[in-house]
């Protein structure tokens, strides 16, 4: 796996966790890297996965030593049983699936689903299914008139992901 610092990361997006771990949201690189100079830390990203990328400020110095300590780690890997973790289960994100070209009414229904888990404080992720690239752009369209109607609720923490089968957007409550 490989580990990226600072203005090793390209990505124009990324999504940002504080020196304590707490989720500061979805950042421009620039926006991530001031930061990072203005914490005196390194910006850390490890996954190129998703898009935008995770990345978390460490202390300055601290990145190279986690490249490191990765490399060493895949090395001695473990079992796939014993990577289990044994702490609190991580909550459950509803799932709320949509069609490119969806009726007012079935879109009024889903959007108070939505409304209604956000304020209750359980994030939601939405996904658009496009039978394909053409509609692509109407699935896009759709995340982004969810989001507007879901703004007073909640928040997105990830930017919309398209592929080629639609597009999908995770939201946590306000």
């Amino acid at each position: 796996m490989a580990v990226f610092i600072n203005e090793q990361i390209q990505a124009s997006e990324v999504v940002l966790s504080g020196l304590n771990g707490e989720p500061l949201g979805v950042l421009s690189r620039e926006e991530a890297l001031a930061m990072a100079r203005w914490y005196k830390a390194d910006l850390l990203c490890t996954s190129l996965m998703s898009s935008p990328p995770p990345c978390r400020l460490v202390a300055k110095g601290k990145g190279k030593a986690f490249a490191q300590g990765q490399k060493r780690t895949e090395n001695n890997s473990r079992p796939a049983a014993d990577k289990k973790s044994k702490g609190t289960a991580k909550e459950k994100v509803k799932e709320l699936r949509f069609t490119a070209h969806i009726e007012e009414h079935d879109y009024d229904t889903k959007l108070r689903q939505a409304d209604k888990h956000l304020r209750s404080g359980k994030p939601v992720q939405l996904v658009v299914r496009a039978s394909g690239a053409k509609e692509a752009a109407a699935a896009k369209a759709v995340l982004e008139r969810l989001l507007t109607d879901l703004k007073e609720s909640g928040t997105k923490e990830t930017g919309i992901q398209s592929s080629g089968k639609g597009a999908q957007v995770k939201v946590n409550p306000r």
